[in-house]
């Protein structure tokens, strides 16, 4: 009945986006310029989706508090061709990757500085809150924007997390307070406090804090015995601090200071096998950074832009268990990054630009594990970009040289690795009176094995070379109104890609141990398609309708004769999907968010045994903003999994069922 209710709701949102897909096809065209006067601008310019040569997907704030989304891995879930891995819920760490390719393939990026995580590649970002941002979005490929970090260039995708900037109107001072809690004892306060010092400079401090038990109920089958059990170890205490100081220097650039600390004590829920039930592993988590970042536009020809970084990074993980000594595994790792880049654009003519981007930063790593060799690595990027513009046609090439050294305290260190990768996008616009558009990209990019790869111990190959990934995608935009239907606008997006992964390090066994291998090959086919639209309906009425459905068919092909060659790859569903449906109006705003996630397989061949369910989740939000005079409330209210279905993610972590959250914003 499930797999029937998830094949029901995939038809649905495929029939619903075809049918849409064919009456914007027929529309005119939506970006004719039109004379504006008297304008005052108060937001940044977001970028147009469909005008964008490789695939770009944002979710702004309004659409963050519009849909009721209260965590970073909510807002990512939206985003077709992602995939999320949640550990367990509340407190399970939560990482992102890019149409099948590996989370070690994504970057993430924090007010335009990428973070980094030397030892594992993988960014958890659980650690970031969404009471601070003011857009997530998601790049694919080569993009529109040249004037980016070397860093960015360097990645199959890009999560990109924009916080907010003060915004002073009629006041010089802002103060916001957040009050959230929920089902499993969750409980979250913030503070956000923005303050104009000058016309030159402004500041602003972000503080929350959270924690929860984390102890929900889930049903565990073992074969024909069903019984009702509580998730244990699963609580999590966080604090996060920011602070940042805005300088407007006018003819001489601007200036941003960060400052950020993160410290987190959490339970390892671990995963739940047959009966069971111990649960004794803890993370800790402390993490600081320091970033700047300065921009000047020298003039019309020529901008700069230099950034800043040290980053700081502490984990502690703990196993209490009688097999060791004094009962307590103890493991310390400590990581540290220093971070410079510069940046220059060049404008020749009004219809080209090029850009050049140098990055260097260096990685350390200090662990208390056995054998750990302490090691360096110290990284050279260089981007050079070209782009072509006029309002039909959009061409954008780069070629990125990479050039990295390790040295170790202990033993002796890998071989340099030298690379150049080229990428390049297209987008026309087909007719000139219709904002139809065609795009094709394509990327060859690598990722460098982590430090687990290269030295861990027993199981680290120092021998490895870069898994090497290779990405074509073609695509059809379209973005306009649809008069008569009261519709505000409309936009769809349907792209084709295929990806090629070789080199692809996975862990094998030897003769007496697991040892990391370059050994894998993977080919992905896909298709992503985005839908969005808005409906003006009288009484102060308006429906927004967006979704998501994704196609993938990522298989292994590694070796013929192989027992899992041509399986689909391990987490990978072939069918995924999501939709919001949001009711604004001038008593109580209600969304409604879907997502379908098809069957996929827990490990590589692709056998009964390793079969994991589809599954719907549903979720449902209501949310009021009352205006009181130089005060602002806004209430909030969500149901999270409105079936009380029972799934997992990630196989034998276990999600929760049905809860309930509630919150209460006042902006002063």
């Amino acid at each position: 009945m499930q797999r029937f209710l998830v094949t029901r709701a995939f038809c649905v949102l495929i029939l619903y986006m075809l049918s849409a897909g064919w009456i914007c096809a027929q529309e005119k065209d939506s970006t004719l310029h039109q004379q504006l006067s008297n304008v005052d601008v108060v937001e940044k310019v977001r970028p147009a989706v469909t005008r964008q040569a490789a695939p770009l997907q944002i979710m702004d704030r309004a659409n963050i508090d519009r849909l009721g989304l209260q965590d970073l891995s909510e807002a990512v879930r939206r985003f077709s061709g992602t995939t999320v891995k949640d550990y367990g819920g509340i407190g399970g760490l939560k990482t992102v990757s890019v149409r099948s390719l590996g989370a070690q393939h994504t970057a993430v990026s924090y007010d335009g500085i990428t973070i980094s995580d030397s030892q594992s590649g993988q960014v958890d970002i659980s650690r970031f809150s969404l009471d601070n941002i003011e857009s997530v979005s998601l790049s694919i490929g080569q993009v529109d924007d040249i004037f980016q970090t070397a860093r960015i260039y360097a990645s199959v995708g890009a999560l990109n997390i924009q916080t907010e900037s003060p915004l002073f109107m009629k006041r010089s001072s802002r103060l916001t307070g957040k009050v959230k809690t929920g089902s499993f004892g969750f409980v979250n306060p913030s503070l956000r406090y923005d303050q104009k010092i000058s016309d030159t400079y402004a500041f602003s401090f972000h503080t929350d804090w959270m924690r929860a038990d984390g102890q929900y109920p889930y049903i565990l089958t073992n074969g024909s015995l069903i019984t009702d059990e509580k998730r244990k170890n699963s609580d999590i205490k966080s604090f996060r601090s920011e602070l940042n100081l805005f300088a407007d220097w006018k003819k001489n650039g601007t200036f941003r200071l960060k400052g950020y600390w993160f410290d987190s004590d959490r339970g390892l829920p671990g995963s739940v096998v047959l009966y069971n039930d111990y649960q004794k592993e803890r993370l800790e988590n402390r993490n600081g950074f320091t970033q700047a970042m300065y921009e000047n536009k020298l003039n019309d020809q020529f901008s700069f832009k230099g950034q800043a970084k040290f980053d700081y990074a502490w984990t502690r993980y703990r196993d209490y268990h009688s097999k060791y000594i004094n009962g307590e595994q103890r493991d310390i790792y400590t990581q540290r990054e220093y971070y410079g880049s510069a940046g220059l654009l060049y404008r020749p003519a009004t219809n080209w630009s090029f850009s050049v981007a140098e990055d260097f930063f260096i990685n350390t790593l200090d662990a208390t594990t056995p054998k750990c060799p302490f090691p360096t690595r110290y990284t050279s990027l260089t981007a050079l970009s070209g782009q072509y513009q006029t309002s039909r046609l959009t061409v954008t090439g780069s070629l990125l040289n990479t050039y990295i050294t390790e040295e170790l305290e202990i033993g002796e260190a890998a071989d340099d690795r030298k690379r150049l990768s080229p990428a390049v996008s297209l987008s026309y616009r087909i007719l000139p009176d219709q904002n139809l558009r065609i795009r094709a990209s394509y990327k060859d990019i690598f990722r460098t094995p982590t430090f687990n790869d290269l030295y861990y111990d027993r199981l680290g190959n120092k021998e490895l070379d870069s898994e090497k990934a290779t990405q074509y995608n073609l695509g059809l935009t379209w973005s306009g109104t649809v008069p008569g239907l009261r519709l505000d606008y409309l936009s769809v997006t349907a792209d084709g890609y295929y990806n090629r992964v070789k080199d692809k390090i996975v862990a094998l066994p030897t003769m007496f141990i697991w040892k990391m291998m370059n050994m894998g090959r993977v080919n992905i086919k896909g298709v992503d398609v985005n839908l969005s639209s808005c409906w003006a309906l009288p009484a102060s009425l308006f429906i927004q309708l967006d979704g998501t459905y994704s196609w993938q068919d990522a298989t292994d092909a590694t070796d013929a004769s192989s027992k899992i060659y041509g399986h689909q790859i391990p987490y990978t569903p072939v069918h995924s999907g999501n939709i919001a449906v949001s009711l604004e109006n001038p008593w109580v705003n209600v969304s409604w968010l879907m997502t379908a996630v098809g069957e996929r397989y827990s490990l590589a061949q692709n056998i009964e045994a390793n079969r994991m369910d589809s599954y719907i989740e549903q979720q449902l939000s209501l949310n009021r903003t009352l205006d009181l005079g130089k005060i602002s409330m806004r209430l909030s209210a969500e149901i999270i999994n409105l079936g009380n279905i029972t799934y997992d993610v990630i196989r034998y972590y276990p999600m929760p069922g049905r809860s309930f959250r509630a919150g209460i914003v006042v902006t002063y």
